[in-house]
């Protein structure tokens, strides 16, 4: 099996489309989970935010990022492989406790691990580079924003349940940009 991940490294993620079974794409996707500096990063952040009332950055939130975007793909036609959005979603926030530590934007530390991890978990060029592009643009959505980029910072945003928070009083969202009804 990685054998055929080494092949697809530096091929083009839109061409792979037609020929990447769903076995390989989830193995693609549980490779992230599993790689060291995945769960270390991860681990950070939940013990950080282990007493914060308002959204954590977990690995729920991750994947509600990650599920929405699907849908929302597939509704539209998009034709962004599973594997690329489940990563994207993934990474998206693992530079949350770089932000804590020492005020380093979560973007910027985001990409900064990010790109470690892909090149381990052997994501091609292509891949790391739209990734990438897609997690450091997600907080503004200007730039550079590709589809990717732009569909992550709209279910980064979509992922968060503001009608129901108990913490939302005290949150600092403005009100306009509050999901007070469920969409998705």
């Amino acid at each position: 099996m990685i054998d055929t991940l080494r092949k697809m490294r530096n091929s083009d993620y839109s061409k792979e489309v037609g020929i990447i079974n769903t076995n390989l794409m989830d193995d693609k996707i549980n490779y992230i989970v599993e790689n060291h500096s995945f769960r270390y990063n991860l681990e950070k952040i939940v013990g950080l935010e282990k007493n914060r009332q308002y959204c954590k950055h977990n690995m729920q939130h991750f994947l509600d990022v990650a599920r929405l975007m699907y849908i929302i793909s597939l509704e539209n036609d998009f034709n962004i492989p599973k594997h690329i959005i489940y990563t994207t979603a993934l990474l998206h926030d693992i530079g949350r406790g770089e932000q804590y530590e020492n005020g380093t934007a979560h973007n910027i530390a985001s990409v900064n691990i990010s790109k470690k991890i892909l090149q381990e978990c052997e994501y091609g060029d292509v891949e790391i580079d739209e990734i990438l592009n897609a997690i450091g643009n997600h907080r503004d959505n200007i730039g550079k924003c590709t589809r990717l980029c732009d569909l992550l910072y709209k279910c980064d945003k979509l992922s968060r349940n503001c009608a129901k928070c108990m913490a939302r009083a005290g949150c600092k969202w403005p009100q306009e940009k509050r999901n007070m009804k469920i969409i998705y």
